[in-house]
């Protein structure tokens, strides 16, 4: 019996973590469509704002939150692809030391 297959499983954690750097980075790719929109309308808002000559406080701890409900996502995204992981791989030991413990000598 060979290694578990988690070729699928470590692509997606590798992905998730550069989206999770990406949004630490402030990167706009790593979001999804709501995210961005969000994202997009407090930029519009606080820069109507500060062409008015006002405070944009509200529309930069609007992006903040954003970015930071993303990275919650993402950390929890990243843990449950991490926990199917090493799910897949306890299952794999298990089945290998069944096998071995079944033969006879």
């Amino acid at each position: 019996m060979g290694k578990p297959d988690t070729r699928r499983l470590d692509k997606e954690i590798r992905l998730t973590e550069r989206k999770l750097e990406a949004v630490r980075n402030g990167e706009m790719w790593a979001l999804t469509g709501q995210e961005r929109r969000q994202v997009l309308r407090s930029l519009t808002g606080g820069s109507y704002k500060v062409a008015r000559g006002k405070s944009a406080d509200r529309a930069e701890r609007q992006m903040d939150r954003v970015s930071t409900s993303a990275e919650t996502r993402l950390i929890a995204e990243l843990t449950a692809l991490q926990g199917e992981r090493q799910r897949i791989v306890t299952e794999a030991a298990k089945a290998k030391a069944a096998k071995k413990s079944s033969g006879w000598w």
